[in-house]
This record gives structure tokens, C-alpha cells and sequence, in this order.
């Protein structure tokens, strides 16, 4: 099993466990590849919603780059939902999850096909 894969089941482990679903594991496999190497750095691996920065970069270059969402109001409101959801004091907030979920959230799965 390559890296990437190891990390793939890795996130959906973290997907069933605190949002009791199964992902679709196809759609994160693509999401996680299209984070690059990022998820092999520990710091980078994860997203710190108590940092602004780090979630305007989210917003910035995933929400509206990679997403082709408009950058306006809703794009706080649901990158808020989702961190609401995944737990605010949850230290762990995998990057290819949060992303996997704010592909799903905006019906924005065709991105990856």
C-alpha cells in the first residue's frame, strides 16, 4: 500500500468516527492526491481553524481556486459549518477532510472527475 493510500484510510477512519458515515472513498482519494505532499508534513497535514490565516488560506486557495466558488459571505458561513461540524476543539482537523467535506458541502464533487 502506497503512502497516499495509508493516509486515504487513515481519513476515512477520522470520517467514520466522528461523523458516523462512510465517505466516498473514491472522491477522497482525489481530494487527498490534490493536496500534494502537504499531507506528509504533520503541521501542514492539518488545518488550525483558531488561526484566521490559515482559514483564509483554505478559503482562498481550495474554496476558490480549486473549487471555482465565488469568494464572497457564504464562503465563511460554510467553511464555518464544517469546522463547527468536525469539532471546533478537535486539534486534528485533517486538511483532506475538511476539504473532502466543503467539496461535498457545495455539491462541487465534479471538480475531481
Amino acid at each position: 500500500m502506497s503512502k497516499t493510500e495509508e493516509k486515504v484510510e487513515k481519513y476515512v477512519q477520522d470520517i467514520k468516527e466522528k461523523f458516523g458515515e462512510d465517505p466516498d472513498v473514491d472522491l477522497l482519494r482525489k481530494v487527498t492526491k490534490a493536496c500534494g505532499p502537504s499531507i506528509f508534513n504533520s503541521d501542514a497535514e492539518t488545518v488550525s481553524s483558531s488561526s484566521p490565516d490559515e482559514l483564509e488560506t483554505v478559503k482562498k486557495n481550495f474554496m476558490v481556486k480549486k473549487l471555482g466558488l465565488k469568494d464572497d459571505e457564504n464562503l465563511d458561513a460554510g467553511l464555518e459549518l464544517i469546522i463547527e461540524k468536525y469539532g471546533k476543539s478537535n486539534r486534528n482537523k485533517y486538511r483532506a477532510v475538511v476539504y473532502y467535506l466543503l467539496t461535498k458541502f457545495y455539491k462541487k464533487e465534479a471538480v475531481f472527475n
